[in-house]
């Protein structure tokens, strides 16, 4: 495995015009030269597959590919995760994933960790999100996504047998197209972890077919949404929506950093959850993050509830019982969720992921929503 992964992330790098050297490039994350942002063409809201307003945290549903971060910033960002020590350290495996990186950005791409974390970066992905969002947690930023690279002649033996079967392959966000088995899928449906993810592409699309995300509405129809490109990235609100993103078929290679968001207010709803995650992690680093984060929220929720209970004791006014009462049970609420998703070491059962039992999407060129 080590052989193909290294293959890949090699494969289709974009050659700046002058020579980047990884090391000069820790601190070199430039918005003025590293951010490309274009507006995407178009936002598909929730309301528009059928979901009520109250579902979610934000009124969006996923935007359509936009440039995010220049060929410059992509070739970085490859030569980071490039390194044989974030590979040996922080590789994981699973039922719907070879290869994985999860982890590593804070300690072993700088770069990256501060593209993700710049202001600029923020408020973009906020502003087409429809809602004030942070990166979920250090361990969150980048999870690389590799995909077993394949030659020249695999990749249009690959596209020749789709055009001329029409076959039905599928994988997730970035996850290993190696399968012989062509009317297999790779993985099924699933929901994501956390309310938004923003999703990367870091490999030359060129001549690839499919790799749209499949979108399932309230109403159980099924639409498309086209793929990225290099440098190109789609927010969506996974953690609401049933989704999975359809195989690419010939490329030779498809490697996908994916970004987890989360509200910054502590006061709008916190529904993430760690089942897709958790047996694909260091749950010390993961839980870590989680039960920190968890908690500042409910810190700052009682600070506010404990000002308002001061300052109408202050104005005169009665204790509000049903409106505390509701404070209680909702932070008792909180705080079993937090427990219920600490699942303890021993009974995690790692590299395994459950994936939802629907019908999977077939690739077929052109097919997408615009």
């Amino acid at each position: 495995m080590t052989d193909s992964l290294d293959q890949a992330l090699a494969s289709n790098t974009p050659t700046p015009k002058a020579p980047i050297d990884p090391v000069e490039a820790i601190m070199a994350f430039d918005p003025k030269k590293h951010i490309a942002f274009e507006e995407p063409s178009g936002i598909l809201m929730m309301k528009d597959i059928g979901f009520a307003d109250n579902v979610g945290v934000s009124p969006v549903a996923v935007t359509q590919p936009f440039q995010l971060f220049s060929l410059e910033a992509i070739t970085i960002m490859r030569s980071e995760i490039a390194n044989p020590e974030v590979r040996a350290r922080y590789q994981y495996a699973s039922n719907i994933a070879n290869a994985q990186l999860r982890g590593y950005a804070r300690e072993y791409a700088p770069f990256t960790y501060a593209a993700w974390n710049h202001p600029e970066t923020i408020a973009i992905v906020s502003k087409l999100a429809g809602i004030d969002l942070i990166p979920w947690s250090d361990y969150e930023i980048a999870h690389v996504n590799l995909s077993a690279v394949k030659t020249d002649e695999q990749a249009k033996a690959e596209l020749t047998s789709f055009q001329a079967r029409n076959s039905s392959i599928h994988s997730d966000e970035g996850i290993d197209v190696s399968s012989t088995d062509d009317d297999k899928p790779i993985v099924g449906w699933h929901t994501d972890s956390y309310p938004f993810v923003c999703v990367l592409m870091m490999s030359d699309c060129t001549n690839m077919v499919g790799g749209e995300t499949a979108l399932r509405t309230a109403t159980g129809e099924v639409i498309r949404v086209r793929g990225p490109t290099e440098g190109c990235a789609v927010i969506l609100q996974g953690r609401y929506i049933t989704h999975q993103a359809l195989r690419a078929l010939g490329a030779k290679e498809r490697i996908t950093a994916v970004t987890s968001w989360r509200p910054r207010s502590p006061f709008v709803k916190d529904d993430s959850v760690l089942r897709t995650v958790r047996p694909v992690s260091d749950l010390t680093e993961l839980y870590s993050d989680f039960a920190e984060y968890r908690l500042e929220i409910m810190e700052q929720r009682m600070r506010r509830a404990r000002a308002e209970l001061r300052a109408r004791r202050e104005a005169g006014l009665a204790f509000d019982t049903p409106g505390h009462k509701l404070f209680l049970q909702e932070s008792a609420a909180f705080l079993t969720h937090t427990d219920h998703e600490l699942v303890e070491e021993e009974n995690v059962q790692r590299g395994f992921i459950e994936t939802i039992d629907l019908p999977d999407v077939p690739v077929d060129q052109g097919a997408h929503q615009d």
